[in-house]
Formats: structure tokens, C-alpha cells, sequence
């Protein structure tokens, strides 16, 4: 049977399927989980991705977009970065749920035109939920929203170049603009956007990575001297122990389990550290083998649910245990570290009584952990926001590559750590030049290469330039994709920063709150997706991308584009350039955008591990960059050698009464895009203003399952922010702990928040009360209110039934 014939299919078996929603509190035996379908198959998981995916594309679009998803001849997926299998390893079928949905997403057959903007006014629009904007379809025609107008209306290409242009030759210096990308962004697009930005004069460049990873490559360029992880997808296979921290891969990198289950059956063993037991690690059931059909594979050995904030206490005791027991590989220490004789001396008194505390945990389970660390011959550990997005993330990460090199997993097969990257092109935008501190050799290359100086000072972030927006700092705002305003911390002060901004220019896709959150003046520049054929220049385009394992690989879509008026990201950055700094510059950025081989020759020549970059793109899956202490154990450090730190041991100290907040994601997102209002895993139907808390704080705040209630934050500043009418959910975890998604949750985080070293937004320890509605404000401080998109925005997210 075909996949098309499979695909006409699957409406009749979704009438017929029942539907298995988890309990609450997740029971291994009873709980199995259907979420990384590759085929066509009668299971929940590719249920649920086919229904999407035929409902917004269709049976022959669904059918000609999915079986090129993550192939070496096709596009790669607008989702994850986790990587694809070798030529001639990968399924027909090669994706996953979330995956599929993403495809479905942008491939939709709903399309957004000039009539929808005249019908909606931008007050209209501001009231609605991000689902909503979401599911209106693809923006079709370039839109303007004139100072004091109350609707978007069109605008030609080349009037909005020059309305751009206009905006940024009239500032008084380039540091007045900030340019903001999404981790979508193709590698081409990414370096000609950094080459653009450095010619017009600023280091300006806040990203996604600034919320995300920047605490593991603050890290990790620290400890090993370079800020990207160690393994390879066959190090992942190899391994005979894999740590998973801070990290739901079944919802987040579903492809993942895939690899963890290949690990399993060469006799690896998992252990899962997370405040809540995520049901992809609880039993897997992949489709494509007989097994995944049926019972499914048990993933997870032990799991430890671990208090919020307490992952450096549990490796900082993990490292003084395999000191104590003299597991640690001498030979290693000696020849690539430097440290370890005062991190002995560190970790020697260890306070145990704070370790507890920190984690939640007893001495005999962390010790459980560390004897299955100090028995493995080879130990990879993986870690996402859970680590990344709290005070001490860069401490914290610093003690899981301490752990790492005690034992010389660094350099070997089947061991090394794993910053598993959440966006499709995050890490190779980076690469790319997407920073705003690059080190001086990248600017020298480029000065080389284009013949112009480009700035030295170091530019703003996404916390600074969000500051410099609401202190009238920078006048014009630029994101290249994503969404910045619903990703961003601080609702309320991220929204009025923006607001404060001359003109604010999206390139984009489809509707989201970004677009009506505006400066005086607002651009919307829609986009090509990477599902669709760039013929720009009269020609067949690809692009390339490189994934959370350094493989860099070319990308081309199938689909026929939407609409005759987009454009690709390329064509919208060359073209801006071209109006901003005209015919003159060194730069040919008209070459640029008729053939992006011309940017790839030039990314050979400025990038540093890319020489030869458009030859090597061609050969089947691409290649992978350099990455020196994984090839030959090379520490890129001021040392020279790989760095042993020593890192204090606090207690996130809580008042009484108080919480700890960690913001997340739903089973049916991605980032802020929002697919739907269910989260099948946690039992949650029909809505997102949700708050999981634990089964006894419930009792004793008492508050029965179902209560709404507002969520305020507390912060050294005095204000308490809050958001508002929150439906409580019963739920396994620490005690003192609570979990709520984002982006409803991000009003309670405060901007200036941030993590040591990297500052990027604490997303995951915040600290709050439970409030009956109506109570909020009686206690110290100011407040300020916030509930996503305002109170309206109830009226269709919020859940009509909890499973």
C-alpha cells in the first residue's frame, strides 16, 4: 500500500479510533506513548498528525510535503533541530507529530489577504488569543499599518523597501535599530541578514538563542571552547548511559525517542531528571517496527523528579561522589583538563543537608544516579530549557561538563554532552554570524572578504534591546521570523517597549501577536516557507541548515508558494540592503539574491569550518562541521585545556506560601505557535490557561481541582505581575513547585530576571502565589495585571473539561 493510499485512509480509521487520554499522575504500566509515528499507522500519535495535516493541506498535498519532510532530496523540518539519520538509514516516512503539524501549519490551504485586514482593525485583532491569529492562514500580499491608522492595507514591495530604508538613513546612528531572528532562518539568509546589519553599521543582533541556549554556549565556549554539544546522532546509539535533564523529548524533539530507543537495544540505559515524569520517557510505541504496534519500549531505567532549580546541587554531588569512589579517569585529567585538584577540594565539603534541600532528593537516590554514572563507559547527558532558563543556568551547566570530563567523556564514541536545540536552524544561525558579541576574527574575516570595517562594540540582546526599546533607545525594530513579542519575557513591559519603536518591521509567515503589538509605524513582509519552491532569480534556490549536531544539509520544498507576492528571506534582505545602502556598497547584493551559490562561496571564505560549503552541501546529507575537543580533543580555551570549575551551592530560598513557576509547553505547540488546545500527555482538553500543581500544596492551599485562580509573581523590583484566571490541575511533582505554559505564563517573568553570564530570561524559577481572583495586589509592592491578550482572550482558550 502506497503512503497516498494510506493517507486517503486514515479519515476512516480516525472515526473508528478510540482516543487514550493519560491520567494525571503518570503510571508506566498503564501509560504508553504514541507520539514519534513516522507512517501511516493506526496509533494515536500519527492519528492525530494525519487529521491536522489533511484537514489543513489536504490528502495530495499532506502526501507530496511528508514524504520529502527530513529526506536528502527534500526540505527539512520548520520544527526541532534534532538531526536526521545517515543517507540510507532513513524511513520512507521520516518525521514526527509535531512535525507533521508544523508542515501543516505553514502548507495550510487557508490563505489571509487584504479583505481580512480591512474587515479586522489591529484593536480587533489585539484581542484575540495566538491560536486564533495562528489559524488564520498564510499573509499573502505585504501589509502596512500607517501612524494612527486602525488597519493594515497593502503595500508594494518596493514602497515597503523604501519606507524601511527611510526609516533607518533618518536615525541619528545604526545603533538606534535592532534586528532580531527567528531559528528558522536558512544559513544564506542568516549571513546575508548579519552582513547586512554590520554594513549598515551596528552589532545589534538579539536572536531566539538569546531565550533558549545562550546559557549553554556561555558554558560551554568557558569549559570546552566551543558553545554547540559533542555528540553525533551515532553517539547517541552508542552510548551505554544517557542522562536526560531538564528536557521533554516527547513533546519537544519527538525523533529523539527514536534514537533513545536504538540506544535501548544495544543495552543503554536512560536515566530521567525533571520535576515532572514526561510520558515520552515513560514507554515509547514507534510504529515502524512490529513492537511499537504493540507493547512499546520502556524507555527511562530511573526517573528523579527533581525540585526546580536543584540540577546543579544534583551534579555538583554526582562529581564529589565520583571523587570519593575515585571513578574519574586520571590519564584524561592530566593530559586535557585544568582544575580539578581545587575542584576536589571544592566538592570535599560538600553540604549534603543543602543538596537535599536544593533538590528534592535523598543521598540515596542521587547516589542511585551516580553509581549508574560511575559504572558507564560511556555517558552522554541532554539538556534544554529545564537547565538553561534559570539564575544559576551557566553554574549548572558548568557542573554537567565537570561530570563529564571527571570521567573523559569528552572525545569518545558514545559519550559527550547534548544541548538539544529547540528551533530548526538556531545553532546555524549562530554559526552564520547571528550574535551580537561575535568575536573579533569573524569581523576581520568579513572585513577581509567585503572590503568594509564593520563595528567592534558589542550590540544589544534581546533583554537589552527590549531595555533600549523602553527607555527610547532604539527607534526601529526588525525580526527576521519568529515572535518576538510572544516569545519575550515580561508581557506587559515587552509590549509597551515595542510600542515606544518609530517603525517595527516583521518578515513573516502567518498572524501572530508580534504583528499587533506595533511601533507608529508597522510592516508585515511575508515570507516564503522552507515547504515551498524558491525560484528566485529565475532559478531553482535551496538553502542549508545546520542541526543541534553541527550537520550542515540542503533544504529545497516541493510546494507551489501560496501566492505570487512572496518573497524568501534572501530576496527581502537583499533587497532592503540594496534601498538602505545603495548601488555603491561592496557588498553585491544583487548577485546575492539571484543566486544564493554566490552567498554560499562567500560563507566558504568568512565562516570559520566551512571552506568548500557549496561543494560540500552537495553531496548526500551535507556534512559536518569541525568541532574540535569531539574530533580530536582539542580545548579551544585560554588554557588549552578543557576547564574544571568549582561553582557555589545556594538554596533557591521561597518564602512561605510561595512557588516556584516553570513555564512550558503543551504536547500541541511549538514555541508559541499553538496547534491546537489539547495536551493529550498531561490530560488537559480544550484549553491553556492551566497550572499544574502538586496533589498535597493543593490540599493544603485549599484549592479543589478545577479552582480558578491568578498567578502573580514576585520580584525584587516590588511589583507583583500577574496573570489572571487560571484553571488548577492536579498533578505528580515536587512539592513547592507548579507548571504552567507559555507564552499565557510569560507576564510573570520579569525582564530583568536573567540568567548569570548569559542573561537570558528565567523562565523556569519564578517565584509566585496562587491567588483567588480578586485577591492579587493586597500584599506588599505595586502590581500590574496581565492575562495574555487581556481578559478577552478567555474566550477561547480556556478549558471546558479536564480529562
Amino acid at each position: 500500500m502506497t503512503l497516498l493510499s494510506q493517507l486517503r485512509d486514515v479519515p476512516a480509521r480516525l472515526r473508528n479510533e478510540s482516543r487514550q487520554v493519560p491520567t494525571h499522575d503518570i503510571d508506566e504500566d498503564e501509560v504508553e506513548v504514541e507520539s514519534t509515528a513516522h507512517a501511516a499507522a493506526g496509533v494515536t500519535a500519527v492519528a492525530v498528525a494525519m487529521r491536522r495535516a489533511i484537514g489543513q493541506m489536504g490528502v495530495r498535498r499532506t502526501a507530496s510535503t511528508l514524504t520529502r519532510l527530513n529526506q536528502v532530496d527534500g526540505f527539512d523540518c520548520q520544527g526541532c533541530a534534532w538531526p536526521d539519520p545517515a543517507p540510507g538509514h532513513r524511513h520512507a516516512a521520516e518525521f514526527c507529530e509535531n512535525g507533521a503539524k508544523a508542515v501543516a501549519e505553514e502548507a495550510t490551504r487557508q490563505l489571509l489577504d487584504r479583505e481580512f485586514f480591512a474587515t479586522h482593525s489591529v484593536e480587533d485583532l489585539a484581542g484575540r488569543t495566538e491560536f486564533w491569529l495562528g489559524k488564520q492562514g498564510r499573509i499573502t500580499e505585504p501589509m502596512v499599518l500607517r501612524p494612527g491608522a486602525t488597519h493594515y492595507t497593502p503595500i508594494s514591495w518596493d514602497d515597503a523597501f523604501a519606507t524601511m530604508a527611510d526609516h533607518l538613513r533618518r536615525l541619528d546612528h545604526p545603533d538606534q535599530a535592532t534586528f532580531y531572528t527567528s531559528g528558522k532562518t536558512s544559513n544564506e539568509a542568516a549571513f546575508v541578514y548579519q552582513l547586512f546589519v554590520r554594513a549598515f553599521g551596528t552589532n545589534n543582533l538579539p536572536d531566539c538563542s538569546n531565550m533558549c541556549h545562550e546559557s549553554s554556549g556561555s558554558a560551554l565556549v568557558d569549559t570546552i571552547g566551543i558553545g554547540k554539544g559533542s555528540v553525533s546522532l551515532e553517539d547517541i546509539h552508542q552510548a551505554k548511559l544517557l542522562l536526560i535533564v531538564g528536557q521533554n523529548p516527547g513533546t519537544n524533539h519527538p525523533r529523539m525517542l527514536s534514537a533513545l530507543e536504538e540506544a535501548k537495544s544495544r543495552g543503554a540505559r536512560i536515566i530521567s531528571i525533571n520535576p515532572l515524569q514526561e510520558a515520552g520517557l515513560v514507554r515509547f510505541k514507534n510504529p515502524q517496527k512490529p513492537k511499537g504496534l504493540t507493547v512499546g519500549t520502556a524507555l527511562a531505567d530511573l526517573h528523579l523528579p527533581i525540585r526546580l532549580n536543584g540540577d546543579l546541587a544534583f551534579f555538583q554531588a554526582v562529581g564529589a561522589l565520583l571523587v570519593e569512589w575515585d571513578a574519574v579517569d586520571h590519564d584524561f585529567l592530566d593530559q586535557y583538563t585544568t582544575g580539578f585538584d581545587a575542584y576536589v577540594d571544592h566538592v570535599a565539603d560538600l553540604d549534603w543537608d543543602k543538596v537535599e534541600a536544593s533538590t528534592g532528593l535523598t543521598r540515596d537516590e542521587i547516589t542511585t544516579a551516580a553509581r549508574m554514572i560511575a559504572e558507564s563507559p560511556a555517558t552522554i547527558t541532554c539538556w534544554a530549557m529545564g537547565i538553561t532558563q534559570h539564575h544559576n543556568a551557566v553554574g549548572t551547566i558548568k557542573e554537567i561538563v565537570n561530570v563529564a570530563l571527571l570521567q573523559g567523556n569528552i572525545g569518545k564514541p558514545g559519550a559527550g554532552v547534548c544541548p538539544v536545540r529547540g528551533h530548526s536552524n538556531v545553532q546555524g544561525d549562530r554559526t552564520m554570524g547571528i550574535w551580537e558579541r561575535v568575536p573579533d576574527h569573524f569581523l576581520d574575516a568579513i572585513r577581509d572578504e567585503f572590503g568594509f570595517e564593520p563595528p567592534r562594540e558589542h550590540g544589544l540582546d534581546t533583554v537589552g534591546s527590549i531595555e533600549a526599546l523602553r527607555d527610547g533607545k532604539i527607534r526601529v525594530f526588525m525580526g527576521m521570523g519568529g515572535n518576538f513579542v510572544g516569545a519575550a519575557p515580561d508581557t506587559e513591559a515587552t509590549e509597551a517597549a515595542m510600542r515606544n519603536a518609530a517603525l517595527t518591521v516583521h518578515v513573516s509567515t502567518k498572524l501572530n501577536r508580534s504583528h499587533v503589538v506595533h511601533g507608529g509605524e508597522a510592516l508585515i513582509l511575508p515570507a516564503l516557507g522552507r515547504s515551498e519552491k524558491d525560484l528566485t532569480g529565475g532559478r531553482v534556490q535551496r538553502v542549508t541548515v545546520e542541526d543541534s549536531m553541527s550537520a550542515v544539509h540542503a533544504s529545497h520544498g516541493p510546494l507551489d508558494p501560496p501566492s505570487e507576492h512572496l518573497r524568501s528571506e534572501v530576496d527581502i534582505i537583499c533587497s532592503l540592503a540594496l534601498a538602505t545602502l545603495g548601488d555603491d556598497s561592496p557588498v553585491p547584493w544583487a548577485a546575492f539574491r539571484d543566486d544564493y551559490t554566490e552567498i554560499r562561496r562567500r560563507i566558504a571564505r568568512v565562516v570559520p569550518g566551512c571552506a568548500s560549503y557549496d561543494e560540500k552541501v552537495d553531496e548526500p546529507g551535507g556534512f559536518v562541521l569541525p568541532h574540535p575537543p569531539r574530533d580530536n580533543r582539542v580545548f579551544e580555551t585560554t588554557s588549552g585545556r578543557a576547564v574544571i570549575t568549582s561553582t557555589p551551592l545556594e538554596v533557591l530560598d521561597v518564602p512561605q506560601g510561595r512557588f516556584l513557576l516553570q513555564t512550558m509547553r503543551s504536547h500541541d505547540q511549538f514555541n508559541t505557535t499553538i496547534y491546537g488546545l489539547d495536551d493529550r500527555y498531561r490530560g488537559v482538553k480544550g484549553g491553556r490557561r492551566v497550572v499544574f500543581v502538586n496533589p498535597d500544596d493543593l490540599r493544603d492551599l485549599g484549592y479543589a481541582e478545577g479552582d480558578v485562580i491568578d498567578l502573580v509573581s514576585e520580584w525584587r523590583d516590588g511589583v507583583e505581575r500577574m496573570a489572571r484566571s487560571f484553571r488548577v490541575v492536579s498533578y505528580d511533582q515536587p512539592r513547592g513547585c507548579v507548571a504552567a505554559y507559555y507564552p499565557e505564563a510569560n507576564p510573570l517573568v520579569p525582564l530583568d530576571s536573567t540568567a548569570e553570564k548569559s542573561n537570558q530570561p528565567v523562565y523556569k524559577s519564578i517565584v509566585v502565589r496562587l491567588d483567588r481572583p480578586g485577591e492579587a495586589g493586597q500584599g506588599t509592592g505595586s502590581s500590574h495585571g496581565s492575562a495574555d491578550q487581556g481578559e478577552g482572550s478567555l474566550r477561547d482558550d480556556t478549558p471546558h473539561h479536564l480529562s
